[in-house]
């Protein structure tokens, strides 16, 4: 939409901007890295943040079979976590707000001789109408996707209203100690608990290098429907 004034319209970055652009490598364990470019100004979801890396990690481990899988990507950012799976074969949709489709763009093209599934960006704000995204996936990827006490209700909605009886949610979260943080992770897994059944991966699953004590993955599953609900 057009809410937001002249700011919301995608624009081409000025010279300096795009000289604040940075680019992370994140090695694969075969062939090229994945080149991704960052933004040095502008909000969260500019950088690639250590929990998409331990992500995107976890995914070559080969612990989830995605050739030829449906996987979607929530809050994506720089689409690290989700262009990652499309070069193992996933047909992925990585999605974020409308600001950051420039910068999933820019990564889709860069890392595009890489991908053996498919990659595309699409916009998809929690809380909203989901029909486009159906049918369900079968996978949905988010990487440190709760800071906002704000957000967890409309995420929660969304969760819901992607997931099938078979998606697996691979979350991955780095645990902050910091202010409201501890209470925010505690309110979203209580809400979470409600619909979902979470289990832990347990560390020594994580790829062996991109690992961290206090970065956590769960598979998280939809609860069997009891009874006529």
């Amino acid at each position: 939409g057009e809410e937001g004034g002249a700011g919301a319209a995608p624009r081409r970055l000025s010279a300096a901007a795009m000289a604040a652009a940075f680019v992370r490598e994140l090695e694969r364990r075969e062939g090229p890295a994945l080149r991704l470019e960052q933004r040095a100004a502008g909000g969260v979801g500019c950088v690639v943040w250590d929990a998409a890396l331990v992500l995107a990690k976890f995914l070559e481990t080969g612990a989830c079979a995605l050739a030829r899988r449906h996987v979607l990507e929530l809050g994506a950012g720089t689409g690290a976590v989700g262009i990652m799976a499309a070069t193992l074969g996933a047909d992925v949709t990585v999605t974020d707000l409308e600001e950051l489709q420039e910068l999933l763009l820019v990564n889709i093209e860069h890392n595009q001789p890489l991908v053996t599934g498919s990659v595309r960006a699409k916009v998809l704000k929690w809380g909203e109408d989901v029909t486009e995204f159906q049918p369900p996936p079968d996978y949905i990827l988010m990487a440190d996707c709760i800071y906002y006490e704000e957000s967890l209700e409309p995420l929660l909605k969304t969760l819901k209203d992607l997931t099938g009886p078979d998606t697996c949610i691979l979350c991955c979260y780095e645990q902050r100690t910091m202010g409201k943080n501890p209470e925010i992770e505690r309110k979203y897994f209580e809400l979470l608990q409600v619909d979902f059944e979470l289990e832990k991966i347990p560390l020594e699953k994580h790829d062996e290098e991109y690992r961290s004590e206090d970065i956590h993955i769960l598979s998280i599953h939809r609860k069997a429907a009891v009874g006529g609900s």
